[in-house]
């Protein structure tokens, strides 16, 4: 595949999708190819290229598990081990909840902690403020009883690395990862970023215009107990670097040997009917795409989004980098799609949902809620569809400006016991899910992007689950997943 075929169709798809600046690189057989298209801003355009600084959003959990696996190797770290053993001041809401938690369920979201919803203060948004909140928090499961992806589990992780170092995440991550690997691209604090050419995100509004979206990152700036889960900037390049840093193809004995790489790719616990892919394992989406093993992480930030994907059996990865909402996740899926069978012959089938059923329309409409966001499941009396968002009374209390809600989309069923879904258009098109149900059948919630949204009825609508709404770090990222479209 030449770098000729790759650009022109990154060019289309960017052009069709009107995402200003996009960057895709592909590794294959140790070779790199890069293409890039448009500009860093509107505003303020300079040309994107395979160096251009993209915030990673959830990518940065890969960074973050990977430092605390090096910790693990060094006799540092228990992945079994309870997260009071380095944290002892944890509190949470239960306090079994706080003894039992392992480090292990915090790197593969089993912890059953809620997304991350918690306020740190207007001038204090360091880790320990963050985890000194972490009460706050709602507790969905009992640690260990499913996966519920959350950034909270990924931010008490930093606050492990901090203890058992003595450094700042920031500064353990560099010495633990970024230096050995000379990832030299590679940042979390946005001065070191703003001297850097940079993509700036977007947002489009309900008139269609297309205008840059502040904050830069998806947090408030400042805010540093949002970098573990999802606070780190690199670009195609470095990306590249990275996957082949996982793919033990490049020097990094050093960092982490070839058989704990390969233990953070194997399967922890097992999913059902997500996009996220077919398994956790640790930090890693795993999958099977067209029977190939893949692993990948994606992120969701303010405007921008990134998709990394890495199938170690061939020795391949692709990224794929974009600076414009919701549409430049469009275009990373469809240039992961594009590489897997242009490069390697894989093709990902779409699922087919089945007709419209009344009977079981009416059974999954409702209203449901996580910390931060309101989904809500409605029919028309032919088609069922799905909106979701940022709570109003959120929304109302924040200072930073936010990105659009995603509209009511079409939605259906799919074959099996009825209770997975796959959403059909707009913004989410083919995000899959499930339904819970109590053990009297009834649905008590929806799985979508991995995080658990609980059913409410009319009279609960907007209650908090013991907090309040507050100037807090804000969840954009309801879509950070395994490339896998």
């Amino acid at each position: 595949m030449s770098q000729e075929q790759l650009a022109g169709f990154v060019e289309a798809k960017a052009e069709e999708l009107g995402v200003p600046g996009v960057a895709v690189g592909v590794l294959m057989d140790g070779r790199e190819t890069y293409a890039s298209h448009g500009v860093t801003s509107l505003d303020n355009p300079l040309p994107v290229d395979e160096r251009t600084l993209f915030h990673l959003a959830s990518v940065s959990k890969t960074f973050t598990a990977t430092a605390l696996m090096r910790l693990v190797e060094a006799g540092k770290v228990d992945l079994d081990a309870p997260v009071r053993r380095y944290v002892p001041e944890l509190e949470l809401t239960d306090e079994e909840t706080a003894e039992r938690i392992t480090v292990l369920n915090l790197l593969n979201h089993t912890g059953g902690l809620d997304w991350a919803l918690i306020d740190t203060g207007e001038e204090d948004g360091t880790l320990p403020s963050y985890v000194a909140r972490m009460a706050q928090l709602p507790l969905i499961a009992p640690p260990g009883a499913r996966a519920s992806y959350s950034q909270a589990g990924y931010n008490l992780a930093g606050r492990i690395i901090e203890k058992v170092t003595g450094l700042s995440f920031e500064k353990a991550i560099s010495s633990l990862v970024l230096e050995p690997l000379g990832l030299s691209n590679t940042f979390y604090d946005p001065e070191d970023v703003m001297i850097r050419r940079f993509a700036v995100g977007h947002n489009r509004g309900e008139d269609g215009t297309m205008r840059s979206a502040q904050p830069w990152k998806a947090f408030r700036p400042g805010d540093r107990a949002n970098n573990p889960g999802g606070g780190i900037a690199s670009s195609a390049s470095d990306l590249l670097s990275w996957a082949r840093f996982h793919l033990g193809t490049t020097p990094g004995d050093s960092v982490l040997p070839e058989d704990a790489l390969r233990h953070m790719q194997r399967e922890t616990v097992a999913l059902r009917g997500s996009t996220l892919g077919d398994a956790f394992g640790i930090a890693w989406f795993l999958r099977d795409v067209d029977g190939v093993h893949t692993i990948g992480h994606g992120g969701s930030g303010n405007g921008q989004f990134a998709e990394l994907l890495i199938v170690p059996e061939r020795n391949f990865a692709v990224v794929a980098l974009s600076n414009a909402g919701p549409d430049g996740y469009v275009f990373n899926q469809a240039a992961v799609r594009w590489a897997l069978e242009r490069y390697l012959g894989v093709v990902e089938h779409a699922p087919e949902p089945l007709p419209y059923d009344a009977t079981e329309a009416r059974e999954v409409v409702g209203h449901y809620e996580n910390d931060a966001m309101n989904l809500d499941i409605a029919t028309d009396g032919s088609r069922l569809t799905l909106a979701v968002g940022i709570k109003p009374e959120i929304r109302e209390a924040s200072d930073m400006e936010m990105p659009p809600d995603y509209p009511a989309a079409a939605m259906g069923l799919l074959p099996g016991d009825g209770d997975e879904y796959v959403i059909t258009e707009g913004g989410l098109a083919d995000q899959r899910g499930f339904f819970t149900r109590d053990d009297a059948g009834t649905i008590i919630g929806v799985d979508l992007a991995g995080r658990l949204f609980v059913r409410r009825d009319d009279r609960r609508r907007g209650q908090a689950r013991g907090r309040t709404a507050a100037k807090s770090p804000l969840p954009w990222a309801i879509r950070d997943r395994a490339p896998q479209p």
